[in-house]
């Protein structure tokens, strides 16, 4: 499902350019689970961007679904981003000012598709059902985060991307949002690149690829 290759990335800090990616490649496979894990500053996030077409390497390329996604234009990656991933933040990113039903419906109004009664559902299924007309403000960090699960699913993407989705939970919480994400995620036949530092959280996943030094160690 995603290829990358001999992928490089680096940052300038003052005068300093510091590279975070140094010649990676991996090779993730439809409908697997994979933790990113490393010590902080390894570049996991930095990954999880660029194989999501967030962050155009400096070198190298990335293949999801056999489409090579920084050959392709702004415009046509962010249509195939739009259509074939789904994102969780682990700041949640639920704009304020919009319900649960609202928040969780973005992704779908932004590709043009009329999709109230399938967020609806989603809602329902992950415990929010009773929330749809609620504001994040008058949610829980847990009743948030699912909100922000229900909106990655609510296009039916076959990639979901998710940044320390527990990172912001205490154990109890953290521990049923991931087992809904899981559970969402097998129904759908869906792959799953997580970003975590939770060694414990990342042995549940089929896979785990430690970053070190700018590589999979």
């Amino acid at each position: 499902m995603i290829h990358a290759e001999n992928l490089h990335r680096s940052y300038t800090i003052g005068r300093k350019q510091v590279e975070v990616l140094h010649g990676l490649n991996l090779h993730i496979k439809r409908g697997e689970k994979v933790f990113l894990c490393g010590p902080s500053g390894a570049g996991k996030t930095t990954l999880m961007y660029t194989l999501a077409g967030l962050e155009q390497p400096l070198q190298g390329r990335v293949l999801v679904d056999g489409q090579d996604i920084y050959a392709m234009s702004l415009k046509q990656r962010a249509l195939f981003r739009n259509k074939t991933m789904g994102f969780i933040f682990q700041n949640y990113m639920l704009m304020p000012e919009l319900t649960a039903l609202e928040n969780a419906s973005l992704a779908t109004a932004i590709s043009g598709q009329e999709a109230t009664e399938r967020v609806t559902a989603l809602l329902e299924r992950v415990g929010l059902g009773g929330r749809l007309d609620h504001l994040p403000s008058e949610l829980s960090g847990g009743e948030q985060q699912r909100v922000a699960i229900a909106r990655a699913l609510a296009h039916d993407p076959a990639v979901i991307f998710a940044d320390e989705p527990t990172g912001n939970l205490d154990s109890r919480n953290g521990g049923q949002i991931l087992d809904l994400l899981f559970d969402l995620a097998d129904q759908g036949g869906k792959t799953l690149v997580i970003v975590t530092h939770d060694a414990e959280i990342a042995k549940r996943g089929d896979r785990v690829l430690t970053i070190r030094d700018g590589v999979v160690a």
